[in-house]
C-alpha cells in the first residue's frame, strides 16, 4: 500500500512566558498507508490535536518533513497549502460544524463547488454519499431538523466529498451516545476503506481504537505503537 501521509522527525514547541518553551512534538514519525485506518490515542494535552493540525497543513512544524500523497509540503506557500487542504484532505471534528442555513445536500455540495466542481457534478456526488450514509431521504433537511448522529454522518460525507487522500478525525463520535457512535463509526471506517483513504482518527474510546487497523499512542512527544 502506498503512503498517503508521512511525517518524519517532526518537532513542534510553543512559548510559555519569557524564554520558556513547551515541547509538544519531539522528533515524531508516522506513516499511514492508503486504505489504512489508524487510531491515535493518548491523554488530553499530549499533543494529538497539534499532530492533526500539522498533518492537516493547518500548522507548520518547527522541524521535520510532512509528505501528503508523496508530496513534500514543507516549502509550500499558504495558497498552495490551502489548495491541498481542499483537494487532498478531509476533516471530521467532534462537533459537526454544519452550515445551519443550508440543507444536508447543500452542506456537501458547497465544498465541492469551492474546489471547482460544477453544481450538477457536486450534487451527484452529494446524493451518492447521502445514499451510502443511509440519509438519502434527509437531503433537503437542514441541520436543525436532524438528529446528532445524522448531523455527524453529514459531516463525514462532507469531509469525503472531494475524494481526499487523507482523512483526519478528532473524536468524531465523542459527542454521541454509545449506540449512535458505534453506527457512525462503522460507516466512517467503511467509507474510508472503500475510497482507499489514509485515515488517522484521534479517540479516547478504547473499544473504537481496537476496531481500527492499528493504534499509536502519544507519549512524551513521540508516537509509540500499541
Amino acid at each position: 500500500m502506498s503512503s498517503g501521509l508521512s511525517l518524519t522527525g517532526v518537532h513542534r514547541s510553543f512559548q510559555q512566558g519569557t524564554g520558556v518553551a513547551l515541547h509538544v512534538l519531539r522528533g515524531l514519525n508516522l506513516n499511514v498507508a492508503r486504505g489504512e485506518v489508524v487510531a491515535l490515542v493518548g491523554p488530553s494535552g499530549a499533543g494529538k490535536s497539534t499532530l492533526l493540525h500539522i498533518a492537516g497543513l493547518l500548522e507548520k512544524p518547527d522541524q521535520g518533513q510532512v509528505l501528503l500523497d508523496g508530496q513534500d509540503c514543507g516549502g509550500l506557500d499558504d495558497e498552495r497549502r490551502t489548495e491541498l487542504r481542499r483537494t487532498h484532505l478531509g476533516f471530521v471534528y467532534q462537533f459537526h460544524h454544519l452550515l445551519p442555513e443550508f440543507s444536508a445536500l447543500e452542506n456537501i455540495v458547497v465544498p465541492q463547488m469551492i474546489a471547482g466542481k460544477s453544481k450538477a457534478e457536486a450534487e451527484l456526488r452529494g446524493q451518492d454519499l447521502l445514499s451510502r450514509m443511509n440519509l438519502a431521504d434527509r437531503a433537503s433537511h437542514r441541520p436543525g431538523q436532524l438528529s446528532g448522529g445524522e448531523q455527524q454522518r453529514i459531516a463525514i460525507a462532507r469531509a469525503l466529498a472531494n475524494n481526499p487522500t487523507v482523512l483526519l478525525a478528532d473524536e468524531p463520535t465523542g459527542n454521541l451516545d454509545p449506540e449512535t457512535a458505534d453506527g457512525v463509526f462503522a460507516q466512517l471506517v467503511a467509507l474510508a476503506k472503500d475510497q482507499g483513504l489514509a485515515a488517522l482518527i484521534a479517540t479516547h474510546n478504547p473499544a473504537l481504537a481496537a476496531r481500527m487497523d492499528r493504534t499509536v499512542r502519544m507519549e512524551h512527544g513521540v508516537l509509540v505503537q500499541v
